[in-house]
């Protein structure tokens, strides 16, 4: 494989876990099933991280990484908390705001291309975001509810905060809306 693929393909590795994630959680209530589906998560959340670091290193960004990889982390990470919810591992209000905020910014950056191409790059808090979301799925799966807890609550925080960011940072758009 060409190392200018890599990238690409574990961003399509990601995708392809979760079903898997999903099925495990679905068919096994157990604390061991549990502790799978959380390996199986941080396997997919390393590809998040290691696909981004290689298509950077190798300079082989493409059109495809950039809509797939973002897809491919809100698809894993939405999927994983749905699933929490009828768990009873998560509260369903602050999985609804996650996925509220997911969705208004990603209709943001698709206005924002469509309006002057400019593309709404990752910022700080979007990454500490994504991060405290995906360690808070793993540590909960595992069952260490105290720290996963906290790191729930401070991604809805990131969450939040890191949405406003977003679209204060992108007002213009919106100048005419309420004259």
């Amino acid at each position: 494989m060409k190392k200018e693929n890599i990238p690409n393909t574990l961003t399509l590795i990601r995708v392809v876990m979760i079903p898997i994630f999903i099925t495990i959680l679905s068919l096994s209530h157990s604390y061991i099933g549990h502790v799978l589906a959380a390996v199986i998560f941080a396997i997919a959340s390393i590809t998040d991280y290691l696909d981004g670091f290689l298509a950077r290193k190798w300079k082989v960004v493409s059109n495809f990484g950039k809509f797939a990889d973002p897809m491919a982390d809100k698809l894993l990470v939405m999927s994983a908390f749905i699933m929490m919810i009828e768990l009873k591992m998560v509260p369903a209000w602050i999985v609804a705001v996650i996925i509220c905020r997911e969705l208004a910014v990603t209709g943001l950056r698709l206005l924002l291309v469509e309006t002057g191409g400019t593309v709404l790059a990752a910022a700080m808090p979007g990454k500490i975001k994504t991060f405290s979301q995906m360690f808070a799925i793993i540590f909960l799966l595992c069952h260490w509810t105290i720290p996963g807890t906290v790191l729930l609550y401070i991604a809805l925080i990131f969450t939040i905060y890191s949405g406003y960011d977003y679209f204060k940072g992108s007002s213009y758009l919106f100048k005419d809306t309420f004259k």
